[in-house]
């Protein structure tokens, strides 16, 4: 972890110096910025390998900073939020946030989300659990493509394609589409999912699930994932 850049965009200098303090100790290098404006021009100038963004920021809010970043990068997001059931968790996600903490927040508790989504960035990884597939689904097992109908999922490549054409996914989407392709037309449930895209070994929020889900359908086809009520998500192969 000693090489891993962080940018750290908190308006609050008590937070900002402490939390700052508590990331370098784990081996953080750590760049602390004030506003979303130097935030955005600190992730222009350094490239950091993962942002976390205070959502209520002068200047430029952290949702809109969010925005403008994933405009540029997929680099890892993570919102900060005063309040757990406040719509800017939402706007966060949908604005293109991996993952969000509530503050306050522990300093082991933000290390291990940070850790977290370092590893699904780093490890993107295949289809893990060998699902069976129905007569719609054709597998290219020598490339690692899978297709069901117009839309191709290479996961050796990380590649995505739909009609031929590339589908830009966020790692966090290509990890989700991935789960679902590994077993088409078997419910996922939304714990079963955030223990295996988002590294969660204990109860997280299931609203990063659903929203994630529905930026993967505008990618994908809004009917390619279906909604089983009470249960979870199912991939229509």
């Amino acid at each position: 972890m000693a090489e891993t850049h962080v940018l750290f965009v908190e308006d609050d200098d008590v937070i900002r110096e402490a939390t700052t303090l508590a990331l370098e100790r784990d081996g953080f290098v750590v760049t602390a910025m004030p506003d979303g404006l130097s935030g955005l021009e600190s992730f222009r100038a350094n490239r950091p390998d993962i942002a976390l963004l205070d959502v209520m920021v002068p200047g430029m809010d952290g949702v809109s900073l969010c925005r403008r970043i994933r405009d540029e990068s997929t680099v890892p997001v993570i919102m900060l939020s005063a309040r757990a059931d406040s719509i800017d968790v939402v706007l966060g996600l949908e604005a293109g946030a991996d993952d969000y903490v509530t503050k306050p927040f522990d300093g082991s508790v933000l290390v291990a989300r940070i850790r977290a989504v370092l590893r699904r960035f780093g490890h993107a990884g295949g289809p893990r659990n060998g699902g069976h597939g129905s007569a719609d689904e054709s597998r290219d097992e020598e490339h690692g493509v899978l297709s069901f109908g117009d839309l191709e999922v290479d996961t050796e490549g990380m590649e995505v394609r739909k009609a031929g054409a590339a589908v830009a996914l966020t790692p966090t989407e290509m990890r989700l589409l991935l789960e679902f392709s590994s077993a088409p037309g078997t419910v996922l449930s939304r714990d079963r999912l955030l223990e295996r895209v988002w590294d969660y070994d204990w109860g997280g929020d299931t609203r990063v699930v659903d929203v994630h889900v529905q930026r993967l359908r505008t990618k994908i086809g809004q009917d390619r994932i279906e909604t089983v009520r009470g249960f979870g998500y199912k991939l229509k192969a």
